[in-house]
């Protein structure tokens, strides 16, 4: 049986978008190519490395695996729908003032998939915030100053 293209309405960052495309491509090729959002990273294409995280209704979720078909009716947010350059996102803002990058790659899961978490569990413990952040993968070692940021953007606001 030969898969067709289908023609699907996404709400991505806000917004409403038509795409079409096969229902079995995964949702980062249709945020990367068609709606031109470069937050979600390819890494590994197989939802092992966590640079691909989106929220998908408010759940960390590895776009590379994520066919479109699934993504119908569901409220997705990139990295680009949290904040700008001009305001930051507050987990940006921590990941900023932490310095918690070396190259960048793997920022894009660790930002969304520690806003998933503090959205979640507004004040996770550290022992949490590991447990989370265990699955992302980040090759330069930037681990500790990850971790300090998350527990920076969990900081109550004064």
């Amino acid at each position: 049986m030969t898969m067709q293209e289908i023609t699907v309405a996404l709400e991505v960052n806000g917004q409403r978008h038509s795409v079409t495309a096969m229902a079995d491509t995964p949702l980062l090729l249709v945020l990367r190519n068609d709606l031109r959002l470069n937050g979600p990273k390819y890494g590994c294409g197989l939802g092992e490395c966590g640079a691909c995280t989106v929220i998908v209704d408010g759940v960390a979720a590895r776009s590379c695996v994520f066919p479109l078909a699934g993504a119908v009716d569901r409220q997705i947010v990139t990295l680009e729908g949290l904040g700008s350059r001009e305001a930051p996102h507050p987990v940006q803002q921590a990941f900023i003032d932490e310095q918690a990058a070396q190259c960048g790659y793997c920022l894009n899961g660790m930002i969304m998939t520690a806003k998933a978490l503090l959205d979640r569990i507004p004040h996770p413990s550290e022992a949490q915030i590991r447990q989370e952040l265990s699955a992302n993968l980040c090759r330069c070692g930037t681990h500790i100053e990850i971790l300090r940021a998350v527990l920076r953007a969990a900081r109550p606001l004064p």
